[in-house]
């Protein structure tokens, strides 16, 4: 919970890096809360407008710890626009994201795991 509050808090800081336990902690949240936000709005029967409301809210975190998840890599934030390409771009971006972070400092900061 403490890394997904993090995010929240660092929510357009798109310098620096990010661990892969931030970004997957961070998923791993907002893909429970908007599971149980979704549930709670078919309980209702209202339109899936509190849905749309937290992808909203969190769109501006969700981009930031992806773009410093990316610089953990060694890569550039921009590399976040190949997820346009259908399918093959998010499966690029999982890989990239699932890897580990680059040794030692980079042109984006501290290494966070030392």
């Amino acid at each position: 919970m403490q890394w997904y509050l993090n995010a929240l808090k660092n929510y357009v800081g798109f310098q620096g890096r990010a661990r892969r336990t931030e970004y997957w902690m961070f998923i791993l949240f907002s893909v429970i809360v908007s599971f149980v936000i979704s549930l709670i709005d078919s309980l209702v029967g209202l339109s899936p407008i509190l849905t749309y409301i937290y992808s909203l809210a969190v769109l501006l975190p969700s981009l930031a710890v992806l773009a410093r998840r990316l610089h953990d890599t060694g890569r550039s934030g921009w590399w976040i626009l190949i997820a346009l390409i259908p399918l093959v771009g998010s499966i690029i971006l999982i890989v990239f994201t699932c890897q580990d972070s680059q040794p030692g400092d980079n042109k984006y900061g501290k290494n966070p795991k030392l």
